[in-house]
């Protein structure tokens, strides 16, 4: 018999989908559900319809209750606390009756270049394409006419909740991806606000930033509670009951760092999933600025330097997706976790430099490499060795690679490192994806028990904090003292021949995005 008061719920908007997990008050996953779900290219926008948002979590909320039916024989009539994330950034405008003006623009998008270099020149911060200001920037050089019924713009995570609960709130690490942060008060950087109103005003928008933007809350602070009309959308067969307590909203990037443990400085950790990202809390400023390098924040608003890529596991997904159908064409079926094993494990006898072979994993722009679009390329040499394990350690690789170029500017700023922590599905099968990991970062990669588990855990665990921090603990010795005390995990360091093997396949990958930029052009 579960104690649902004791327990917390994360739900997670992934790129490809909807994942809920209810964690008891030893912050173990105990029961989760989940709904697929993929983003759409419509009149050269990558969106997802709100519709969908609705009955994607309902669903993945309906299998959650059914687990918990199943396992503890009881109906999920409430819990402790239950907190929303959503991949980060994005553009979601509304006018004042709450109507969506434009088709939601995700993360994915990379149409607001001239936008993010107005801002990083006028701000002198870095701004990229996929953040929220750069695409309301964007609309105002585009004279887009929704913009005249503009009255709140928030991220996805931030518009659940708001449905949920009433409230126009979000966390502070998901916000710092909408606009700077200024760790220093915890809220939106006044001086850049300004900044924007201005360059606002002479473009013929006159606006209160401020005003349009949702409230900024760190981990642990009330975010008001479930209502009875957010009860009924996420639960609409009646069993859920309102009143049930909110933790602040988080990005993908919070959660990620929540569910690693990775919250404290010269601390980070990889989220590898439709894109993949590495987060290292720092100790000192970067001294420029970069415009491969994101400064976002933790959940509690510490200083982040993030390397965000577009593109990781679509492509290797795809391919195993192809291998897939290769084999029931032979009469061979294979459930699709198990092939992934196999293959993944297949790897190790690959060469370490991949023996020529060089994918290109690019489904979508990539704003490390500066490319507005992406095609998906496999090159090889006349001469490579062509076989099925360097075919897999190469599309690997080729999700590691984007990223290794990003944390190549870290090391080159000295920011110190003791581990990365890597997490999300790509780390399912052990010892493979981060022994590779630790060769592309030049630093040791642990996973833990829960490195599966990814961003709906961590969301779970900053509800967890909101429910049983005590008197003035911060978000790093809660964690430390509560969940992560007693984890099991498995560090690797750097293998020498991976290093070297791997560095011989970023000189080829460099040399092959040259022939990306012509087909994509």
């Amino acid at each position: 018999m579960l104690t649902l008061r004791n327990c917390t719920l994360g739900i997670e908007f992934g790129s490809t989908r909807i994942k809920a997990v209810l964690v008891d008050d030893a912050c173990k996953p105990v029961a989760q559900g989940d709904f697929t779900w993929e983003n759409r290219l419509e009149n050269g926008v990558w969106t997802y319809p709100l519709d969908e948002v609705w009955r994607g979590v309902q669903a993945a909320y309906a299998a959650l209750a059914a687990d918990v039916q199943a396992r503890y024989g009881q109906p999920l009539t409430t819990v402790g606390c239950i907190g929303i994330s959503a991949m980060m950034h994005g553009y979601l405008p509304f006018d004042a009756a709450g109507n969506l003006l434009v088709p939601f623009r995700t993360w994915r998008n990379t149409m607001t270049g001239q936008a993010a270099e107005a801002l990083t020149a006028a701000f002198g911060f870095n701004i990229p394409q996929r953040w929220s200001v750069a695409h309301l920037y964007q609309a105002m050089l585009n004279r887009e006419p929704h913009l005249a019924q503009l009255d709140f713009f928030t991220t996805l995570a931030g518009y659940v909740h708001w449905q949920l609960t009433g409230r126009k709130v979000l966390g502070v690490g998901d916000a710092s991806g909408m606009f700077p942060i200024d760790s220093a008060t915890g809220g939106y950087n006044a001086a850049m606000l300004e900044k924007f109103n201005a360059l606002a005003a002479k473009q013929g928008y006159p606006v209160d930033l401020a005003s349009l933007l949702p409230t900024v809350l760190p981990a642990g602070e009330d975010a008001g509670t479930l209502t009875a009309e957010g009860a009924k959308l996420l639960d609409p067969t009646g069993v859920l009951q309102p009143g049930v307590p909110f933790c602040p909203p988080e990005g993908d990037a919070g959660t990620g760092m929540a569910a690693t443990n990775s919250v404290a400085p010269r601390t980070g950790n990889v989220s590898a999933g439709t894109s993949i990202f590495a987060m290292v809390v720092l100790e000192k400023p970067l001294s420029k600025v970069y415009p491969e390098i994101d400064m976002v924040t933790t959940p509690d608003g510490a200083a982040v330097a993030m390397v965000h890529c577009n593109n990781c596991t679509s492509d290797l997904n795809a391919w195993v997706d192809l291998l897939a159908e290769s084999a029931a064409l032979c009469g061979a079926g294979i459930d699709k976790g198990a092939l992934f094993t196999r293959l993944f494990n297949e790897s190790l006898k690959g060469a370490p430099d991949c023996g020529g072979v060089v994918p290109i994993n690019y489904i979508s722009g990539e704003s490390v490499t500066h490319f507005d679009a992406g095609l998906p390329l496999l090159l090889r040499r006349p001469n490579s060795d062509f076989t099925l394990a360097n075919f897999m350690r190469a599309n690997i690789y080729s999700a590691f690679a984007t990223l290794a170029l990003g944390l190549n500017i870290l090391k080159q700023e000295h920011v110190a490192l003791d581990t990365l922590l890597g997490h999300g599905g790509i780390f399912k099968t052990p010892g493979v994806a981060q022994r590779y990991l630790a060769a592309a970062a030049g630093a040791p990669v642990t996973c833990m028990e829960t490195a599966g588990e990814g961003g709906p855990y961590g969301m779970a665990l900053l509800a967890a904090y909101r429910l049983y921090r005590r008197a003035g603990e911060t978000l790093a010795a809660y964690l430390n003292r509560c969940v992560f005390a007693d984890a099991r995990s498995v560090t690797l360091a750097p293998d020498a021949d991976d290093t070297d093997g791997f560095a011989k396949f970023l000189t080829e990958y460099k040399n092959a995005l040259n022939a990306e930029r012509a087909v994509v052009s």
